[in-house]
């Protein structure tokens, strides 16, 4: 099921569990999971894209092995907010995602998610090299911790 925004996936998804963030691109997806309690989003791996079939096995296998309760996918949205080829590629990819499982999914806007990713890493001190194996899941995990403080504050927590 794709919920048309965060509070009817914040409805959707079971009350405790993990959520799962991604982070579409051309030749990668990056994968972040939050903890239980849908406080932290962590960078888990990089999927290397081959073609939809096989994608989507390895994710959902990845999301089953975590008991994952709803994926919220990065909409590549332009800087004006607009929709380009990429957005609905991304949207492409959910309703394809959408027959194959009953998790629910949520799009949300990942516009500068790989720029603070970026940032964080040289922050961090971490090498181009590994910066570049890295970034998609750590852009995935910057884009799922946004979804988990809007539902936090959606939800009136302190």
């Amino acid at each position: 099921m794709i919920c048309d925004d965060i509070t009817a996936f914040a409805a959707a998804v079971p009350p405790m569990g993990p959520l799962a963030g991604l982070d579409l691109g051309t030749v990668t997806i990056g994968v972040a999971i939050s903890d239980r309690l849908r406080g932290v989003a962590t960078p888990v791996q990089t999927i290397r894209r081959k073609k939809f079939g096989v994608d989507a096995a390895a994710l959902l296998a990845l999301l089953a092995e975590r008991e994952v309760g709803g994926i919220v996918l990065g909409l590549p949205l332009n800087m004006d907010g607009s929709e380009g080829p990429r957005c609905q590629s991304t949207r492409a990819f959910a309703r394809n995602l959408e027959r194959l499982t009953d998790l629910p999914i949520v799009f949300w806007d990942e516009r500068l998610s790989t720029v603070a990713a970026e940032r964080a890493l040289i922050e961090a001190d971490t090498s181009r090299a590994k910066r570049a194996k890295i970034i998609d899941h750590v852009a995935a995990a910057y884009i799922l911790q946004g979804a988990l403080d809007r539902m936090t504050y959606a939800r009136g927590a302190p």
